[in-house]
């Protein structure tokens, strides 16, 4: 019984390190821009390295990057972006620009993921009562702890995810860029998910 609890007490501790991860609004309008690009008076501001913990981690293992856009119009025209002018890398070839709904959903956490916590259920906490003159075991009580234990911390992950997840979607498609347009003397910002493996350097194309 004591193997039994410990294999489930070695499991539970390996579980508890792949908590639900919070999601950190990037509010693209309150970043500070290092790196920037002018093409024909339109100027291009980005940032890369914007998503952490686990949508970090889904984000590098499916080459996604998702960058914060700030772009500021100082020509003539207005300009609708993806069409007038696009984005590409520094050596000229155009950057893949991702669906929204694709990038929420390649990154997102899977809540029924931490439906393994449900492991810990039969987890149970005894107390061994002792009697006699040399203490010898005469009666053990056992308490169910992991039927409390196994779905709280199961359901709170999942309804944790649900909702970070939830928040990330909202943020990204309420800074969507793809097809709008930027009036002349205007600044737009986004958020936007390409296929890169890497931190590449970024313009504007027209």
């Amino acid at each position: 019984m004591k193997k039994i609890t410990l294999i489930l007490l070695a499991s539970g501790l390996i579980l508890f390190n792949s908590c639900a991860s919070g999601y950190k609004k990037i509010n693209p309008q309150s970043l500070n821009y290092l790196s920037k690009n002018i093409t024909n008076d339109i100027v291009l501001e980005y940032k890369y390295d914007l998503l952490n913990k686990k949508y970090k981690k889904k984000e590098t293992a499916n080459d996604i990057k998702v960058v914060s856009i700030k772009i500021t119009n100082n020509s003539n025209n207005d300009v609708v972006f993806g069409k007038d002018v696009r984005l590409a890398f520094e050596n000229g070839n155009e950057a893949l620009i991702m669906e929204n709904e694709r990038v929420f959903k390649t990154i997102k956490q899977s809540p029924a993921s931490y439906l393994w916590y449900l492991l810990l259920s039969p987890l149970q906490l005894y107390k061994t009562q002792s009697s006699g003159p040399y203490g010898q075991p005469v009666a053990q009580e056992s308490f169910p702890i992991g039927l409390i234990v196994g779905p709280g911390i199961a359901f709170g992950n999942m309804i944790g995810a649900a909702s970070a997840n939830a928040n990330f979607k909202n943020e990204l498609f309420e800074n969507n860029l793809i097809g709008k347009t930027i009036k002349k003397g205007e600044i737009a910002y986004g958020i936007i998910g390409i296929q890169s493996t890497g931190y590449e350097a970024l313009k504007l194309k027209q």
